[in-house]
């Protein structure tokens, strides 16, 4: 696994979080829009992670139907969803400003 892969993997969870935060989607259009945000991510990791997320209750997933194919699951946000969305919004706001200090080649 390359770098990126492995800083993508510690922060994947918080990233789909804000996404189902700020709309309703399915599998494929959550991963639509992280590609969209510069975030390449294979539509086959998501859905493991969107099972493991349904499972801790950060998330509902409900069957609709759908105007072009089969039905879909779509994907909201759960109470218990927010408080972790707002945890990794904090533990990330904690991390990003040192991180970016250190690797920032002027600073001392």
């Amino acid at each position: 696994m390359n770098e990126r892969s492995q800083l993508l993997k510690g922060i994947l969870e918080g990233c789909i979080l804000a996404i189902i935060s700020r709309e309703t989607v399915y599998g494929y259009e959550l991963a639509v829009k992280l590609q969209q945000q510069g975030i390449d991510v294979k539509e086959g990791s998501i859905y493991p992670l969107l099972l493991r997320l349904q499972k801790e209750k950060l998330i509902h997933g409900e069957m609709r139907a759908s105007d072009s194919g089969p039905n879909r699951k779509y994907y909201t946000l759960t109470s218990a969803g927010e408080a972790s969305l707002e945890a990794f919004r904090q533990n990330w706001n904690s991390l990003k400003s040192p991180v970016d200090q250190l690797l920032d080649r002027g600073g001392s």
